[in-house]
């Protein structure tokens, strides 16, 4: 998944004549990935790109871990109704690695954000909606649709207000993301080497569950 998403979204934040007559950004379909390190953007191309352009995430179906981080990193979500956000890391003896430990908790109640960090449990579209994760919910295969008309509806404010909007509310976040970045790899080198981590592994690939020792 994340190989493509990189180079395939990197011109569509940089350059400002890249869109149709009606619309200038549009979501990507969400899906779960292995390594999600890039050249540009951090992870997935886009995790901790600093954008100048509103982004849109259409998510159809699962969006499970990386593509959740993913989802969590975009400004607006459209889901359809078959969607389903889930971050399954610790199932697996590791931890969520590209935003969700800060993000999670900045779109989510803290004990729904806890849940799901913690558990691996699912959330489904209407959940999410609710809780205002979701901007708009469809019914199944209409979410990308929405997303356009949604974009549509960006292309009649100004670009340079809307722009200027979205680096003002990125400003305030600056130091927080810093600070939820350093969490994020103590956390990470924390499960480095355990033998949870191992286990979790050779579980996965023996599908089994996983015999936790704790250490």
């Amino acid at each position: 998944m994340d190989a493509p998403i990189g180079p395939a979204t990197g011109p569509g934040f940089e350059e400002n004549e890249i869109g149709t007559d009606s619309v200038f950004s549009a979501g990507t379909d969400l899906t779960s990935g292995g390594d999600a390190k890039t050249d540009h953007g951090g992870e997935y191309g886009l995790i901790r790109r600093r954008r100048r352009k509103p982004l849109i995430a259409v998510v159809e179906g699962p969006a499970l871990g990386g593509g959740f981080e993913i989802a969590l990193a975009c400004d607006l979500v459209v889901a359809s109704t078959t969607a389903r956000f889930a971050l399954p890391e610790t199932r697996r003896g590791v931890v969520a690695t590209s935003g969700a430990l800060f993000r999670a908790v900045r779109a989510l109640p803290l004990p729904v954000a806890k849940e799901l960090l913690i558990t691996g449990a699912g959330l489904s579209a209407e959940r999410a909606h609710r809780f205002g994760l979701v901007n708009t919910i469809t019914e199944p295969g209409a979410a990308l649709r929405e997303a356009l008309v949604l974009a549509a509806d960006i292309c009649e404010s100004s670009p340079v207000a809307v722009r200027q909007t979205l680096a003002a509310l990125a400003d305030q976040y600056v130091a927080a993301d810093e600070i939820g970045w350093a969490a994020t790899a103590r956390a990470i080198d924390g499960v480095m080497g355990s033998e949870d981590l191992q286990e979790g592994i050779q579980a996965f690939f023996e599908r089994r569950r996983p015999e936790w020792r704790g250490r």
